[in-house]
């Protein structure tokens, strides 16, 4: 199975690397996304013994773990991102990213920590006969962990240690004694984001099957510092005692970041449940109902002298209802003040063909079918004003895309189809740009890039745009 990450963490600097096939993952892994990440639940032995067998397979793998701090890392740098990016199998790691997958419905992930992992890595490569090499922390401290685990598992085959403070100039002798050692598993410990950072990079130069980045690892196992007692390992608390420990280096980092981690947490459960848009979709109709409440109280001087100006001309309706194309394709009645002739539908099609517009949608100039007093109340848009009633209705909106005729919708292709994604409006994108002006293929374009990134202050922009629009009017026809 490929990893699929969020689109912001794809580059063509950094391809997508091919990880698990999807028969290996309906075996052992339970997939599950958290923050446009896809992770993988399995109990800590599966993992462990997986993770032998690739070694022992030759099939290269690059893991890394992703707790809350990760998430806060990942957003900040985007160097980091791209690494994940190129990571075969993520990992979920403490409480945050338990809570995260609660949130959103994912249900509860294995907590999967590399410090944990490892003895249970050791003793089933220990039996297999693949080797280890341990990358990271001070002088010492990688070599410190191996004998340990040497000491646990006599069998076990450590290929070889370092320290993580080497000098960039040894890189190219450091990765060739990697690869000559024949370990099958690469243990690299520089903390995050600078192990997946350093994996990245070099990630092709390494012969080792398996690469894992495994944090501060080593400084447990090496007894260089001291991990949490069991007990609170259980309540799944060990971030506190780490603070305990180290409280001016682990300060910003637990008691700042969780708190950005829960909130962001929050919003991203909000989005996978669908709740943020039915919360959006419920102030943009309130929104809506209140003002055009007020709009029709504010205007119903300019409404009552529309009215009669139309009514006098020549007797005839002062509204003119057509049927026209809303969200999702339902046909809803558009209310318009009357600005044809009481026979235009029936002389449209004589003029079809001398249309100024191109494509899809009828327009013409000087359309002979106007009356005196629809060419001004066009110019100004005053027609529109009824359509403020289908506002309160519920069956437009005051910003989205203008709805088309069926006529129109029926002439639709590719993916101009996609206008009809969202409530249909009075004014949009490109109504305060040009209206008329601009030829209908743009005006999808612009209509669907709207639906995409809709948020409350881009229809209040709108709404001021439309001012100035309506005053100029340009393309008003």
């Amino acid at each position: 199975m490929k990893h699929i990450p969020a689109s912001a963490f794809r580059t063509a600097a950094y391809p997508v690397r091919t990880g698990l096939d999807r028969d290996v993952l309906a075996k052992a892994f339970r997939p599950f996304t958290v923050f446009d990440l896809e992770m993988a639940s399995v109990r800590p032995e599966a993992a462990a013994a997986q993770i032998v067998e690739w070694a022992g397979s030759r099939k290269r793998m690059t893991i890394n773990f992703i707790n809350a701090h990760c998430v806060n890392q990942a957003r900040k740098y985007p160097a980091y991102r791209r690494a994940l990016a190129r990571t075969d199998l993520l990992l979920p790691e403490g409480i945050g990213v338990d809570i995260a997958s609660r949130m959103a419905g994912q249900g509860a992930p294995e907590n999967l920590t590399g410090t944990d992992l490892f003895p249970l890595i050791c003793e089933r490569a220990a039996v297999e006969g693949t080797g280890l090499f341990l990358l990271g922390g001070p002088e010492d401290v990688a070599r410190a962990s191996g004998d340990w685990a040497r000491a646990n598992w006599p069998s076990l085959r450590i290929r070889g240690s370092h320290h993580g403070y080497f000098d960039p100039s040894e890189e190219d002798a450091l990765i060739a004694r990697i690869n000559a050692s024949g370990a099958g598993i690469l243990l690299v410990g520089f903390g995050v984001p600078l192990q997946e950072n350093w994996i990245a990079r070099n990630r092709h130069r390494l012969n080792v099957p398996v690469v894992i980045g495994v944090g501060g690892l080593f400084d447990y196992y090496s007894g260089r510092i001291k991990r949490a007692p069991l007990a609170i390992r259980n309540l799944r608390c060990e971030w506190m005692w780490r603070l305990a420990m180290e409280p001016r280096r682990m300060a910003r980092r637990y008691l700042i970041g969780n708190v950005t981690f829960l909130f962001h947490a929050a919003l991203e459960a909000m989005r996978l449940r669908g709740i943020d848009t039915r919360i959006g979709a419920a102030a943009k109709r309130t929104f809506d109902v209140v003002a055009a409440s007020l709009a029709l109280l504010a205007l119903m001087p300019l409404l009552v002298l529309t009215t009669l100006a139309i009514w006098s001309e020549d007797r005839g309706p002062v509204f003119f209802r057509q049927a026209r194309i809303g969200a999702g394709g339902r046909t809803f009645s558009m209310i318009k003040f009357r600005s044809m002739f009481t026979d235009a539908e029936e002389r449209r099609a004589a003029l079809v063909a001398q249309s100024d517009r191109a494509g899809t949608c009828f327009k013409m100039v000087d359309d002979p079918r106007i009356t005196r007093t629809g060419k001004v109340i066009r110019r100004l848009s005053i027609d529109e004003l009824p359509q403020l009633f289908n506002v309160l209705g519920g069956s437009m909106s005051l910003v989205g895309p203008r709805p088309a005729l069926p006529s129109e919708v029926a002439n639709y292709e590719d993916r101009q189809w996609e206008r009809l994604g969202g409530k249909p409006g009075i004014t949009c994108s490109w109504q305060v740009k040009g209206r008329a002006e601009i030829p209908f293929h743009r005006q999808a374009i612009m209509d669907r890039a709207y639906l995409k990134n809709r948020t409350f202050f881009t229809d209040m922009r709108l709404l001021l745009m439309t001012i100035p629009a309506v005053l100029s009017g340009r393309g008003a026809y």
